[in-house]
């Protein structure tokens, strides 16, 4: 039966309850209009048509949620995708119009494997351990670019001009910053402000420290605010821009891999969460409509790349408005309709500087990091390649590069130890692609 959202009482809600548990995930999702074009500001991404794009591309695909797949799942631009994008993926490719083209690939690669019933054997493939360490090696590279952009971490003078003569001297990469900095002030006082609200699970708590912050960057002289108002028509500046063809060229498309491994493995537990906590999933633990909703997820990456702001993905803050009582596709829809209003607000969001942000980052970070109690570092054949892999995530830089490490690891520790049987041919295929970009590429 057609627009079956419309009838949330079949599942037990009510429509001033999926309204209700709307506005508590926008509350909870909010802060990835400032976040999302904070970081993607590294690629040359312009900040207030980033914004506009955010929240368009979010209402876009977050109505598709509610509408095709009938699901209590609002999506917006992924926060680990978008550090892939800025700091690795648009460096590497020479601009953020091809890293973009990518992401555009990257949906329908991705959807093609969703409609073949492949994204499932794929996820199967790769070790348990790896998958919940990829989510936490990501989310200690997003605190740290926080704890960076809030000059909490920063690299010493002395470093930098002693590897200028020599680049082999072995010197301390990074270290603390001082209080005398007005950004530290603002992020740190930011992110005590939001751990405490966090704590008490307060709604919309992300929002509320970024939006304490950015007072005290006010007063502190770090933030104005913008020239034509906080309210204006939204611009598409970054809409379209994306360069397909640039994204098919060899050496871009090689990069096309490590940006599907990263975006591949969230929307699987994300909906296995949220189905869970709303009670949807049948006798059988399956979740009803599950191939519609990757299939809406996987298009959503599409239109992300499409608007210029990384590939947009299921959120787990949705689970904030599960909390409130939301069964069903009217809670994605309204969601949706609250990021269409959202894109009025361009230049508010672009008033808030990076050290405002900063806490934000560092929270998502801390939140991205709670499924490493999961990871069982007890059986050392996983274990050591699941820490290798978020290790290295942070301390290369390049959230690729860690994946492909841990997967190489994993590969070489299951050959050694004569458990070749336990290795997938698809982990054996992938190790050895990271294996040759890393060698080649």
């Amino acid at each position: 039966m057609p627009f079956l959202f419309l009838q949330p009482e079949r599942r037990g809600s009510t429509v001033g309850t999926e309204v209700r548990g709307a506005v508590a995930t926008f509350l909870t999702m909010a802060y990835v209009l400032v976040a999302n074009p904070s970081i993607l500001a590294a690629a040359g991404v312009p900040v207030v048509p980033a914004v506009a794009g955010t929240a368009a591309a979010a209402a876009i695909a977050s109505i598709l949620m509610g509408v095709v797949a009938d699901f209590p799942l609002a999506l917006a631009s992924g926060m680990g995708l978008n550090a892939v994008i800025a700091f690795q993926i648009a460096p590497a490719v020479g601009s953020w119009q091809t890293a973009m083209g990518l992401v555009v690939l990257d949906g329908l690669v991705v959807l093609a494997l969703v409609l073949f019933g492949l994204r499932e054997a794929v996820m199967r493939a790769i070790p348990h351990d790896l998958r919940l360490a990829i989510g936490v090696g990501i989310g200690l590279f997003i605190a740290f670019i926080g704890a960076v952009n809030a000059r909490l971490v920063v690299v010493p003078a002395g470093t930098i001009a002693v590897l200028g003569h020599t680049p082999t001297a072995v010197l301390p990469p990074v270290t603390y910053g001082s209080l005398h900095a007005p950004e530290a002030i603002v992020a740190l006082v930011g992110t005590c402000l939001t751990a405490a609200l966090v704590a008490r699970r307060v709604t919309g708590a992300i929002v509320i420290g970024i939006v304490a912050s950015t007072v005290l960057a006010f007063a502190l002289g770090i933030a104005s605010l913008p020239a034509g108002g906080l309210l204006a028509s939204p611009r598409f500046d970054t809409f379209a821009q994306a360069n397909l063809r640039g994204a098919l060229a060899p050496g871009a498309l090689a990069l096309l891999l490590p940006i599907m491994l990263v975006d591949f493995f969230d929307t699987i537990g994300t909906a296995t969460a949220i189905a869970e906590e709303a009670g949807l999933e049948d006798d059988e633990g399956r979740i009803p409509g599950l191939k519609r909703v990757l299939a809406i997820d996987a298009l959503a990456a599409s239109i992300g790349g499409l608007f210029g702001v990384s590939s947009v993905t299921a959120y787990i803050e949705s689970a904030a408005g599960v909390a409130e009582g939301a069964r069903t596709g009217l809670h994605s829809i309204v969601v949706g309709l609250l990021f269409a209003l959202a894109m009025f607000a361009a230049p508010l969001a672009a008033v808030v500087p990076a050290a405002a942000t900063a806490p934000a980052l560092i929270i998502v970070g801390f939140l991205m990091c709670a499924q490493v109690t999961r990871i069982d570092f007890r059986t050392a054949a996983t274990g050591i390649p699941a820490f290798v892999l978020l290790a290295t995530i942070p301390f290369t830089y390049s959230i690729s590069h860690g994946i492909g490490y841990g997967f190489i690891t994993y590969t070489v520790v299951q050959l050694l130890g004569g458990r070749w049987r336990e290795l997938h041919p698809l982990m054996l295929g992938a190790s050895l692609l990271f294996a040759a970009y890393f060698v080649f590429g």
